[in-house]
């Protein structure tokens, strides 16, 4: 065990519990093992508290729907002899102290130290703070339950110093400080939000009652409205503490379901904000400190999706990049069998209805927001596999393993399964067949009809670049328990951090690590001496810099769920020999840096430590900035998974119909706009300066119901002017008979003046994707191809493409060139033309959803598919866009081709793909396609029991509950009759792929950034946007609307990736390309030194 070097630098039910005494632990031979976390025995440890619970008539979830919602553990030093100790707060059973002797062995002081508190009510979190600024920890205890106020009265337990046998000792004083609040409380967080040198409070409280469901503008005004369930802002004037939630501009509204609490100096202001977690459909608040006394919410500002059912929460630099990332939990769970059972189906309805309310995208996940630099985040917690860890209630990042990354630890559980659709049905038939009228022993009968499953707790390794490994197993975690409060600190003084967990109804878990024991990994403990009334320095912002690496840490114990870890902040460094130094700014004191730092020891620094540093002006220089923005009309709203709930992603509102064009001979790029349905397209003219003018076109508004999904500008009847085409498409309300799918040739003047050539095209029988203009015929004018989508509700089938020979004349026709096998191509996205052979011959390349990377060529008048030719096997993706370019000069074209990415719940690989297997199952004259996938080693059905039932409403008789279904695996979903005939895709690829030629043509996918998997690529455009003479990539994308279940994907805000000209890539961050982008980029273009962006439903965005 490694030796520590410490140097000291200048500087409305009641309920009753009773305690039984601890016996003297027995001397246990402890078990010994090769894993990271060692689990002491409650009788080694001497730590025996159990947070117990045994439902009853007037105890039960049905009576208080946050039963089973835990207690907290706060960790701290409270008798000042350097080994911390530990608080644990039980519901009804008794509150425990126990004072840390060392080695790992505690000593119970709760009647002692007179911190058990009240018997009654019943207790939540529980913090350990410097409360009147004496340099003594105070104990802080949260109330709550369905009591009548006068019962629920919060603690605050004042540490007085140790008497004479050596054990601190604790007065009550809630009601002298002014922190007896009777409001239902969670937890707790204290903090100087006005920089004044005393600590601050914020009261996380909670609804115990549900609300019943209200239309938007009474929700509104119950918003403004207080109530006693809301949060608290307490200010600290002069060691009394005065409320002012209202002047603050905190919530306080009966909308309060708080779970979660962290503080943290988000915008990096120097200035401390507030992150707030709530339950149900109850949005997240982010408070920014607006450094007068106030916050404001900014939430739907900073935020693209939250969580829905937000709980324990943690602020933290994940990434080692200096800026606070925000990680929220969820109840999404890890395996098929829960996820089935436990999963309500989509409700767009009531989605719509929060979302009117101004309640966010809530989606059930966890959610990693990952700070952008700019004020905004990305939100990709699936793409580094934290999103799905079942019933969670805490989320503690910190270094585990000591190797300079911070991992994640979650308490996981619930003591029943309060959602599992099977029960909720039963429920619903009990109460229905009682006619509503149930006493409380058939509540009870009720609750113990509930199944009950415990869970193990999740501990992920951070390998960093945002991905993170589950090591439940390789760290000891892999028992199963019912966990809620955790905290760390380093007990044992050997410069590892251990785990402290707060269980119901079995003993507290105790974790010692032993890293320092498996590894050389070197370590750094800071203990923080403050001024004032913050002693423990709380909102200290602390710099690490070693090796070329930085660590960002804040002074902030107040974490997790319901708990407080060490004040001691431990800092791992692997294999890093040496500290360079320390930048530290005190909270509204001086900044200082610390230099050449020596490792493995406890360094105690205050504001009198190291010399002050200058702060440095942000050097980032912005390649682009932001012009302006060409608003345009607001197209209709269309849900077309009402037409088929299975199919995977919506085709309505996509179009990318964007083009530029000299259409008024005037030597400057015109432009020209799509408009979706409901919304007509329209001409804008460039001027001297650049901008843009125009905007309602007449050729366009009697086309206006129809959408227009993407246009080219070329001259169609050889007169030298630009042309426009224009194809149209989506699903909306319109069917095969509705005549709102076709081209639309439009013919210049030579002024500008574009008027459409009547009836140059029929109308088509699916809508239209994408289009492109080609002489495969080399006759000397410009023919076309055009995508198909789908076939409407017979989803995924689709007509491929159509090539249409042009006379000459402007005068197109179906070519006879068209071959059936060209039908087959599937549900197309995308077309282009590109020399991919070097022959000077364009080849066409066609991607689709759900289909294979597709190259065709036009030989000896024959369209033939040539695929092989340049993929070894198919690459079969849900393909967004394609584009060619030769990004490493080596004369050949490159493809970048757009799919979903990476950060979804949706897995593809070559060796376990998705698949699509689709055919008239109950023949009732519509296509049921069904999706699987793998969780874990099997594949299953991606959709729930309820939709399969809505789309093959026959399935019920097989599927008769939820558990039969959560059961069944996706090559037992059908019976060999009904699937046969059935048609099948094997997906393979989910990747945004890079791909270059080897020297024998095959196409080698190629890594790009993993920024690059964040979201879906819908456009791109290959351009030297730095001027160093390579050809850079501009990603944009996104899908904001799709199924619940998957949810919103809003990651990407228009993605720069630098090129070396090799054919190797680097992100830029939106602070270095000045791009910023929130919404759904559907075409990006370069106008001279102008690069414009089609944001759908809002406008072209124009950087210059």
């Amino acid at each position: 065990m490694r030796r520590i070097l410490t140097l000291i630098t200048p500087i409305t039910l009641s309920f009753f519990f009773s305690c039984s005494p601890t016996q003297e632990p027995e001397e246990i031979k402890q078990e010994v093992n090769d894993l990271l976390f060692l689990k002491i025995d409650p009788q080694v440890s001497g730590i025996t508290f159990q947070n117990k619970l045994q439902e009853s008539l007037n105890l039960n979830v049905l009576m208080y729907e946050y039963l089973y919602n835990g207690g907290g553990v706060a960790i701290g030093d409270v008798n000042n002899d350097g080994l911390e100790d530990i608080y644990f707060s039980a519901n009804v059973s008794g509150n425990k102290l126990y004072l840390n002797e060392g080695n790992l062995k505690f000593k119970d002081i709760t009647d002692q130290a007179q911190v058990a508190g009240i018997p009654g009510p019943w207790n939540t979190g529980t913090v350990m703070a410097d409360v009147n600024g004496d340099g003594l920890l105070d104990i802080y205890l949260c109330r709550s339950g369905a009591l009548p106020p006068e019962k629920r009265n919060n603690l605050l337990f004042i540490n007085k110093g140790n008497n004479e046998q050596g054990f601190p000792t604790f007065e009550e004083k809630g009601a002298e400080f002014g922190l007896d609040s009777n409001a239902p409380s969670t937890s707790a967080s204290f903090f100087d939000y006005d920089l004044d040198g005393d600590l601050d409070l914020f009261l996380l409280n909670h609804n115990t009652k549900s609300i019943q469901n209200q239309n938007v503008s009474v929700t509104q005004k119950l918003m403004t409205e207080r109530h006693e369930a809301g949060s608290q802002l307490f200010e600290n004037r002069n060691g009394k503490f005065v409320e002012v939630t209202d002047k603050a501009g905190i919530s306080s509204s009966m909308f309060s379901y708080g779970l979660g609490i962290s503080t943290a100096d988000i915008n990096q202001d120097g200035w401390p904000d507030i992150y707030i977690g709530n339950d149900y459909s109850i949005p997240d608040f982010l408070y920014i400190n607006q450094k007068n006394g106030t916050f404001k919410d900014e939430l739907s500002e900073r935020l693209g999706h939250i969580s829905n059912f937000s709980m324990g929460n943690d602020l933290v630099d994940v990434n080692n990049d200096g800026l606070v990332d925000i990680f929220t939990l969820d109840m999404l769970p890890e395996d098929n069998e829960r996820q089935k059972l436990l999963l309500a189906p989509d409700n767009f309805e009531m989605f719509q209805l929060n979302v009117d309310r101004g309640w966010h995208h809530q989606y059930m996940r966890n959610m990693l927001h990952v700070n952008d630099g700019t004020g905004t985040f990305s939100e990709v917690g699936q793409f580094s596999g934290i999103s799905n860890t079942d019933w969670s209630w805490s989320a503690l990042f910190a270094d585990l393993d000591n190797d300079g990354l911070k991992d994640l630890f979650i308490t996981n559980g619930y003591m029943r399964d309060y959602n599992n659709q099977d029960f909720l049905n039963y429920m619903d038939n009990y109460v229905r067949t009682s006619g509503g009228k149930l006493k409380r022993e058939d509540l009870l009968n009720l609750v113990k009809s509930m199944p009950s499953t415990e869970l193990n707790n999740y501990v992920y390794k951070n390998l960093g670049n945002l991905q993170f490994e589950n090591e439940v197993k390789n760290w000891g975690f892999d028992q199963a328990s019912n966990s809620h409060g955790a905290a760390y600190a380093d007990l044992d003084l050997d410069g590892d951090l251990d785990l402290v967990i707060n269980n119901v109804n079995a003993p507290a878990g105790v974790y010692e690590n032993k890293s320092n024991e498996k590894s050389e990994a070197n370590f750094l403990k800071l203990k923080l001496k403050g001024e004032k009334k913050n002693l423990f320095a709380i909102g200290t912002q602390i710099k690490v810099f070693a090796n070329g690496t930085v660590q960002y840490l804040e002074q902030n114990p107040f974490r997790g769920y319901q708990s407080s870890v060490s004040p001691t902040l431990l800092i791992g460094l692997g294999s890093i020999q040496k500290v360079d130094s320390i930048e530290v700014s005190w909270p509204g004191g001086p900044k200082k840096v610390i230099r050449d730092i020596s490792i493995n020891q406890t360094l105690e620094i205050s504001p009198e430590t190291g010399e002050n540093l200058n702060p440095k002006a942000n050097s980032i220089k912005s390649l682009l900035s932001q012009k302006t923005i060409i608003n345009l009309p607001q197209a209709k709203a269309s849900n077309d998974y009402k037409r088929q709930p299975l199919m995977l992603h919506p085709v309505s509102n996509q179009g990318k119909a964007m083009v530029s064009a000299d259409f008024n001979q005037d030597g400057k790029m015109d432009l020209f706009v799509g408009g979706e349905a409901g919304a007509s397209g329209s001409v804008y003219l460039q001027s001297g300066n650049g901008s843009f003018s125009g905007g309602k076109s007449s050729a366009f508004t009697s086309f206006a119901n129809q959408a227009d999904t993407d246009a080219i500008s070329f001259d169609a009847n050889g007169d030298g002017n630009s042309d426009l085409l224009v194809v149209t498409g989506g699903l909306y309300d319109f069917y095969a008979d509705s005549k709102a799918w076709t081209a639309h040739l439009y013919l210049n003047n030579g002024s500008g003046n574009l008027q459409e050539k009547s009836n140059a095209f029929p109308s088509f029988s699916q809508p239209a994707s994408s289009v492109i203009n080609l002489d495969f015929d080399q006759d000397g004018d410009q023919d076309i191809i055009i995508g198909f989508r789908q076939v409407p509700d017979q989803y995924p089938s689709s007509k491929g493409i159509q090539v249409w020979e042009n006379d000459g004349d402007g005068n197109f026709s179906i070519s006879s060139t068209n071959q059936s096998w060209m039908e087959d191509l599937g549900m197309i996205t995308d077309i282009i033309s590109a020399d991919l052979s070097g022959s000077e011959k364009s080849e066409v390349v066609v991607v689709g959803e759900s289909t294979p990377i597709t190259v065709l060529s036009f030989e000896s008048r024959s369209w033939k598919n040539v695929s092989s030719t340049y993929f070894e096997r198919p690459m079969v993706g849900l393909w967004n866009q394609v584009e060619a370019s030769d990004w490493d000069g080596d004369g050949k074209m490159e493809l970048l081709v757009g799919n979903l990415g990476l950060n979804t719940q949706l897995k593809a690989s070559f060796e376990r793909p998705m698949e699509l297997l689709y055919k008239d199952i109950d023949n009732n004259g519509t296509i049921d396609p069904i999706f699987g996938y793998y969780i874990g080693e099997q594949k299953y059905p991606l959709a729930s029991r309820n939709e399969l039932i809505a789309q093959i409403p026959i399935q019920k008789k097989k599927y008769l509950d939820f558990k039969i279904y959560s059961q069944t695996p996706f090559d037992k979903l059908f019976t060999p009759e009904e699937r046969a005939g059935a048609t099948t895709i094997q997906i393979n690829e989910l990747e945004t792929v890079y791909l270059a030629q080897d020297a024998s043509g095959i196409y080698r996918k190629k890594n790009l950034p993993m920024q690059a998997q964040f979201f879906p690529v819908y456009s791109s455009l290959a351009v030297d946007i730095n001027k160093d003479g390579n050809l850079d990539m501009i990603l944009g994308g996104n899908l904001g609307f799709g199924k619940l279940s998957l949810g919103k994907y809003d990651a990407g805000k228009g993605l720069v990736l630098l090129g070396n000209g090799k054919g190797d890539f680097i992100d830029l961050s939106y602070q270095e390309s000045g791009i910023l982008i929130s919404g759904d980029i559907r075409q990006t273009l370069k106008l001279n030194e102008q690069l414009l962006f089609l944001v759908k439903g809002k406008g072209v965005y124009i950087y210059q």
